[in-house]
């Protein structure tokens, strides 16, 4: 609990910095968000208008005021209002974050159903034609862009095979299939090589050279030892992947219209509607340190050497 406490304490202030220097940031954009709010409507009005919303947002007010005026309502729970539509921006990302759980969950199944067994597979058959077949799999899918990706499968499978639906039609099954796939391929291609490269540097340790000796099976060595040892990599790995996902695919997302958190940051973007945008960068850096921590905790669980260098600190 005291390893848990002291970490947690060290991630406090980077939320803090994160918070100030993305508010800094949009504070210097240079872009009026009054004055983009109206043009993107197609309205004309008078500047009168313009400065007396600008002092009904609190926009005329110096830097500081408006950081920590901002800063104490999101310790309060209050993210703000949303400048376009006036929704508060705390139910806005509720209403959102299924669908983005949905697409995170989905694609990180897929990942390790497909990585894991390959990885393990082109390790155990090392420069055979089946490592060199998944590790050219491998290389194409992380040479491809997501976007790529995302466009040859609505043509194949939704525009000439006509199987799924190239726009989705809201948060199911169905509609979540190609969006999950674009983003599974590339993660799938980028965890095989790394499950394939931990495990032929733990098959190449002593303590297997130990265990065959003594007559050992293969099976045990893999799954009781080799995998074990493994696991560190691919948690870490998994634990990133998760952050970004959560944080929402803004492009795929938007590609396929899944609305989720990462379109409506794009759309926040588009309309300049700095709460929302404030709001998406804290869920990101709220996302990161979670898992950071969480990953850190789970190391310190399954790793002695961890726990020793702890406490001999």
């Amino acid at each position: 609990m005291n390893y848990a406490a002291r970490r947690l304490l060290q991630l406090i202030p980077i939320l803090f910095g994160i918070t100030f220097l993305s508010f800094l940031l949009m504070y210097m954009a240079g872009s009026d968000a009054v004055t983009e709010m109206y043009t993107n409507r197609g309205v004309e009005v008078a500047q009168e208008i313009i400065d007396a919303r600008r002092a009904e947002l609190g926009l005329d007010l110096p830097f500081w005021e408006q950081y920590l005026r901002w800063l104490w309502g999101m310790l309060h729970g209050d993210m703000g209002m949303s400048y376009v539509t006036g929704e508060p921006v705390f139910e806005a990302f509720l209403r959102k974050l299924p669908a983005t759980l949905l697409l995170a969950v989905s694609v990180v199944m897929l990942t390790v159903v497909i990585s894991i067994p390959c990885g393990i597979a082109a390790a155990i058959h090392r420069d055979k034609a089946i490592d060199l077949f998944l590790r050219f799999g491998s290389f194409i899918g992380n040479a491809m862009p997501n976007f790529f990706v995302a466009m040859l499968l609505m043509q194949f499978l939704g525009i000439q095979m006509g199987v799924l639906p190239v726009i989705s039609g809201g948060m199911d099954g169905v509609s979540a299939i190609m969006p999950t796939l674009t983003l599974a391929i590339a993660m799938s291609a980028k965890y095989l090589r790394q499950v394939r490269s931990t495990v032929l540097e733990e098959l190449n340790k002593e303590y297997v050279m130990g265990a065959r000796a003594r007559g050992v099976s293969e099976r045990v060595i893999l799954w009781k030892n080799v995998m074990k040892a493994s696991l560190l990599t691919i948690m870490t790995l998994l634990a990133l992947s998760i952050g970004s996902l959560l944080g929402g695919t803004a492009i795929i997302e938007s590609i396929f219209m899944w609305d989720g958190v990462g379109k409506l940051a794009v759309d926040a973007i588009n309309m300049r509607d700095y709460p929302l945008i404030q709001a998406y960068v804290m869920w990101m850096a709220i996302i990161y340190v979670m898992v950071n921590l969480a990953a850190d905790l789970l190391y310190h669980h399954l790793d002695p050497r961890i726990r020793l260098g702890v406490s001999r600190s």
